[in-house]
């Protein structure tokens, strides 16, 4: 019987239990496989039965096959729009990030530290990223299936949106939108990863729960109440909003928050009344939380020595037996108060002893994360007028940064909603506060901005010009304040379709199958740039798209060498049997080519083949 390193005999299930709970944790319900919910992750069709715990909404099952669609898109190069092109690791993606996420899988699959996003909130104003976001009451019943043909009512779930609410019927459209694209931002996450989601109140309580499910509940870390304004509106009838929630979940329990500076406010809590030669010192008291009747052996009794005192503990034990509380009277860490008369002894606690650092709280005030005005403040600051009306501070990313990231570890940082480039600039000033080498991802639709606003009278026809304008500001700032040298640049991209023609499939005749035919001759797109073709293959071979490339030359030809060789990518009209030798003894693990480059010459193809099999290479013709 096979045996596991502990001596117990291996026990399969409980090992694909595990690998289901690291890698697919939103197909468990209340700790045990849900079926339903693992068939729809495979992108099987399921019966909308009754459900397990969990949120239900019209248009739920259809994530799925969203998720499952593949994309033939790509990324195209804009140098005009960058930044210190070729020595930047930084990108900056426009298009609709649902799009981009997928065209990231294969490239950044596991590879990113942290996450954060600032989606819109679900407001009941127009929504980008779905062209009918409201949805009667009737279409809402009718989507979930609680309505017959005759229009009643037919189920009532107590789950379900829009059963109580008038206003729950836009509900569904958000989650749809968010679902998807947190569903696949989970998969780009390294292990050790964390995702940071703004959110107010209106969606806060669904998001959870989703994320619950997505992230799975045992990697929920915390839900941290920020401040984003310290006074009141009095402009409002009901309550003013001062918080804003922002929702923590690690990728698996590899996650561990560093713990935060200790700051002035923390230490100035130390002192030495006593002249102590150990240096300054709080007093922490001795009780535990434990009871007298819990914890007898506690109930001790101590004598204050400079009153002769007797003391036993009545409400709450002692924290230590008797024997450790002797060696901190030894040891003259004892403390009964500046008089020496105090009802009760407490224990020395030096700052020399304390932690490096402070654990993180769940509550970051205004003073310690900013707050809109400190954000709005930064916008002006950059651009001389407000020109975006709800940026998030960097402070705040700063914090997430600090708790999430090293210095010294080349972390890549991701927003998917990038807004005005807030992310990108907090990146950009913590590694100039300690010399690190992080990198950030940031993409952002091209939402036009409206005809009255100040961005569109200031010349910014979409949020991405915004964003893009204030990462190149924000990076000439700190260029001009800090000697150390630190990426400030960004490579631009945009989302659009494939360098490739796709073949369709489906002909109405044989002339149209023959139409298509010829036009496949040659399958790179007209007007393809090479570079573009080049990023194109570099995402479908699964490199990021900041791998080291190489330009080589053999007898005029041109040929791209990747990661440090290990593939060779030949853009070329034409190869010859000698290029491909000169290539094959290179011993790359993986060469890519064209198939226009054979010329319609099937032997050539063939032996090339059939010698790149011979050496153990991987041969793709695209």
């Amino acid at each position: 019987m096979e045996k596991n390193r502990f001596g117990s005999s291996l026990n399969k299930q409980e090992e694909l239990l595990n690998f289901l709970k690291s890698d697919l944790p939103e197909v468990f319900s209340e700790g045990k496989v849900d079926c339903k919910k693992l068939k729809q992750t495979l992108g099987e069709e399921v019966d909308d039965g009754n459900e397990r715990y969990g949120l239900s909404w019209a248009g739920k099952s259809n994530c799925f096959k969203v998720i499952q669609e593949q994309t033939t898109a790509t990324l195209k190069l804009d140098k005009n729009e960058s930044k210190n092109f070729n020595e930047t690791q930084n990108l900056f993606i426009e298009g609709d990030n649902l799009e981009v996420l997928k065209v990231l899988q294969r490239s950044y699959y596991g590879k990113v530290k942290m996450i954060y996003i600032d989606p819109p909130y679900n407001t009941g104003n127009d929504f980008i990223y779905n062209d009918n976001f409201r949805k009667s009451k009737k279409e809402e019943l009718e989507g979930v299936g609680d309505l017959d043909e005759n229009g009643n009512l037919t189920r009532v779930d107590g789950l379900s949106i829009n059963r109580k609410d008038s206003n729950g019927h836009f509900h569904s459209d958000w989650l749809n939108m968010i679902y998807p694209r947190l569903f696949l931002a989970r998969n780009i996450l390294r292990q050790d990863g964390v995702i940071f989601v703004s959110i107010d109140d209106n969606e806060v309580h669904n998001l959870r729960m989703i994320m619950n499910e997505i992230f799975g509940e045992e990697n929920f870390i915390a839900q941290i109440e920020w401040q984003k304004r310290y006074t009141r509106s009095n402009n409002t009838d009901g309550f003013t909003s001062m918080i804003e929630h922002i929702l923590v979940y690690a990728r698996s329990s590899q996650f561990k928050p560093n713990l935060m500076e200790r700051n002035k406010e923390a230490d100035a809590r130390y002192s030495n009344p006593d002249n102590d030669l150990r240096g300054v010192w709080k007093a922490m008291p001795f009780f535990s939380q434990a009871t007298p009747a819990q914890r007898p052996n506690l109930c001790y009794k101590i004598v204050n020595p400079n009153t002769g005192e007797s003391i036993v503990p009545k409400r709450k034990a002692w924290r230590s037996e008797k024997s450790v509380f002797e060696k901190y009277t030894s040891n003259n860490v004892v403390w009964w108060g500046k008089d020496g008369k105090a009802k009760y002894p407490s224990i020395k606690r030096f700052l020399s002893e304390a932690r490096e650092g402070m654990t993180p709280i769940n509550f970051w005030d205004y003073k310690f994360a900013g707050s809109t005005d400190t954000a709005n403040f930064e916008i002006k600051a950059i651009f001389e007028e407000k020109i975006f009306d709800t940026p998030k501070p960097t402070l705040l990313i700063k914090r997430m940064l600090e708790l999430s990231t090293n210095s010294d570890e080349d972390d890549i940082i991701l927003d998917f909603f990038a807004g005005s480039g807030t992310t990108a600039h907090a990146v950009m000033m913590q590694n100039m506060l300690d010399e690190g080498n992080r990198k950030w991802i940031c993409v952002q639709i091209p939402e036009l901005c409206d005809e009255n606003s100040e961005a569109y009278k200031a010349g910014y026809k979409t949020i991405a010009e915004i964003g893009k304008e204030r990462i190149r500001r924000a990076g000439d700032k700190i260029e001009k304040d800090n000697k150390n040298k630190i990426d400030l640049g960004f490579k631009a991209l945009k989302i659009d379709k494939s360098n490739f023609k796709i073949w369709q499939g489906k002909f109405e005749n044989s002339e149209g199958l023959l139409k298509a035919m010829e036009e496949f001759v040659d399958n790179v797109q007209k007007g393809s740039k090479e570079e573009n073709i080049l990023v194109e293959l570099i995402l479908k071979s699964g490199l990021d798209l900041n791998v080291p490339i190489e330009e080589k030359d053999f007898n005029g030809n041109k040929y791209y060498s990747l990661d440090g060789g290990k593939l060779i990518i030949y853009l070329g009209k034409q190869i010859t049997k000698e290029l491909a030798q000169e290539i094959q003894k290179t011993k790359p693990e993986k060469f890519v080519c064209l198939d226009g480059c054979f010329q319609n010459n099937d032997q050539l193809k063939t032996n090339i083949s059939l010698q790149m099999e011979q050496e153990k290479i991987d041969f793709k013709v695209i």
